[in-house]
């Protein structure tokens, strides 16, 4: 029997469900996006940098693994995207930096630049990464300007280039930064910026215990999910109505079909079935949160809803035959998990390894309850010295 395409599927499994933790923990992001809103309050504001704060790492870590994998079982497209469109993932890695030396040397002694100086790095932070990791995501769906040729392989000439190349945009090579300009990326970007302000309000309804900032982050709640839901559903009709590529199984020819997403949903019925359920958990949490008086666990609602909606985005693009990365330049270029992916004894190998993924997890649950089990309060802020 041939257990490659199993390989390849389960590890295009792993790398979306990767992909959906991201998003949801996006949400320490999300809430550095209020530290200039909310500054008046100057202990309110050190709550919500130090509620963060207990946080950042996971979503760098997540971020790393992410990447780690996706470029470990799908090679090509690390030569591809990384190799070409460098400039997106470099601003990306960039605002990640500038978030962890903020967290870090904010309140250290000798910072002559002042925490101000930080608190606008972290706010930066807070809105580029989001809107730059969406656009990155969008280009899954809507492509990129890049050309393959594998025949380089065979090439030992000095003048042969690389498998991958990226082609200029308009006459322009911009590696990448093009991708900000479709508005359907960008589209999505500003989706995935309200969804991490409105998952962080969400949090921090939970995380911190102080009658002024529930009442805050209930008022900005509502505001900030109808901005989410208005254009995640734009995206998502945008999505299911477009055109997609679809690869022949027996030939390996990569040809346009039209709704090809929607074609993906509906052939792949438990995938819309979690997509659907966890579009409805995370209005649930929204709702709960709203209206139920004294309720403050939306957050594993909304965040459960969160991984699951995002876990059947990135399935329908890549699962079902489906190009997952297409080239605008030449169609048969584009990359599918087929056509992309490590060899079989790699993806085995690492399947393997992958076997330790629930330990990880496991690690991951206690070492966050552990952070969580007391709520931040004003009182613990002003007296202790031990906060960011």
């Amino acid at each position: 029997m041939n257990y490659y395409p199993f390989f390849q599927h389960y590890w295009w499994f792993l790398v979306s469900l990767l992909g959906a933790l991201l998003v949801f923990l996006l949400f320490v992001q999300g809430g550095q996006t209020f530290i200039w809103p909310w500054k008046k309050d100057a202990t309110l504001q050190k709550m919500i940098i130090n509620s963060t704060g207990r946080k950042w790492e996971f979503t760098l870590t997540t971020l790393v693994t992410f990447g780690g994998a996706f470029f470990a079982s799908f090679p090509l497209f690390y030569s591809t995207s990384f190799g070409g469109a460098y400039w997106v993932w470099m601003l990306i890695l960039f605002c990640f930096v500038i978030q962890a030396v903020s967290y870090e040397y904010q309140s250290k002694h000798g910072n002559v630049w002042g925490k101000r100086t930080f608190h606008t790095f972290l706010f930066l932070n807070g809105i580029l990464a989001p809107v730059l990791l969406g656009a990155a995501v969008s280009t899954l769906f809507t492509g990129g300007n890049f050309l393959i040729d594998k025949s380089v392989i065979y090439d030992f000439t000095q003048s042969a280039g690389p498998i991958s190349s990226w082609q200029t945009y308009n006459g322009i090579q911009m590696h990448g930064l093009e991708a900000v300009l479709n508005p359907w990326n960008l589209v999505l970007g500003i989706a995935v910026l309200f969804l991490a302000r409105t998952t962080s309000l969400l949090y921090f309804i939970n995380n911190i215990d102080d009658v002024v900032l529930q009442q805050r982050a209930k008022k900005n709640l509502l505001p900030n999910a109808i901005i989410f839901m208005l254009f995640f559903v734009a995206y998502v009709v945008f999505l299911v109505t477009a055109t997609g590529l679809t690869e022949d199984p027996a030939t390996g020819l990569i040809s346009a079909e039209s709704y090809k997403y929607l074609h993906n949903f509906l052939a792949m019925p438990i995938v819309l079935v979690i997509f659907l359920l966890g579009v409805v958990l995370v209005l649930g949490g929204i709702i709960l949160t709203l209206f139920k008086e004294g309720f403050r666990k939306g957050i594993w609602i909304e965040g459960i809803g969160v991984v699951l909606a995002v876990l059947g985005l990135l399935l329908v693009a890549g699962w079902n035959n489906t190009a997952y990365y297409p080239s605008l330049f030449d169609m048969q270029s584009s990359l599918t998990i087929r056509n992309s992916s490590s060899s079989f004894y790699t993806l085995r190998a690492m399947s393997i390894v992958s076997l330790m993924i629930p330990a990880v997890l496991a690690y991951i649950f206690f070492a966050w309850r552990s952070i969580d089990r007391k709520k931040i309060t004003r009182k613990e802020i002003e007296n202790s010295h031990h906060t960011y």
